[in-house]
């Protein structure tokens, strides 16, 4: 799984604004600057991330972005869902969808809901303040559930996830 430049970007991006707490009004232009992504795909973002409610704009002198809930309270799985959509590792997974070659015979398609909802749990764990170096790390022993290893984008997220979970 690899996530697309613009969900890359918009953790990136709303990593700088966490990272800022309110000390300064932020604009898009600002944003490009700190975090070396082009001007035109910052004003992208920060316009889209607006829309799915993670940042709050205000016009007029002073005014610029700022986020809209606490960092501690926007996981890396809100900010991708907004860029990308919800989380589906494979089209089966989203209903209505009916247009997979192997439908009648695939014996996975119903595990892959299970696999799904981890890798989506495993995001949602994750928040902006941790990200953002704001929080303390999660200790990963209390974390309950499958582990995953989240690495760069040139590296593969590895999940263990026991057979009884899944069903494999």
């Amino acid at each position: 799984m690899r996530l697309s430049n613009l969900a890359d970007y918009a953790v990136v991006l709303m990593s700088a604004a966490a990272r800022q707490c309110g000390s300064v009004p932020l604009h898009a232009a600002m944003l490009a600057e700190q975090t070396g992504i082009p001007g035109p795909t910052a004003q992208k973002l920060v316009s889209g991330l607006a829309r799915a409610g993670l940042l709050v704009s205000t016009r007029g002198t002073g005014g610029g972005v700022r986020l809209a809930r606490p960092a501690a309270a926007i996981s890396i799985a809100d900010i991708i869902e907004a860029v990308e959509g919800p989380i589906a590792l494979t089209t089966c997974v989203e209903d209505g969808r009916h247009d997979c070659a192997l439908e009648g015979n695939c014996r996975v398609k119903p595990h892959w809901g299970v696999v799904n909802s981890a890798v989506r749990g495993a995001l949602a764990d994750i928040s902006l303040a941790s990200l953002s170096g704001l929080a303390k790390a999660v200790r990963p022993e209390l974390v309950e559930g499958p582990s995953f290893t989240l690495r760069s984008s040139t590296e593969k997220i590895s999940a263990s996830t026991s057979s009884a979970q899944t069903g494999f």
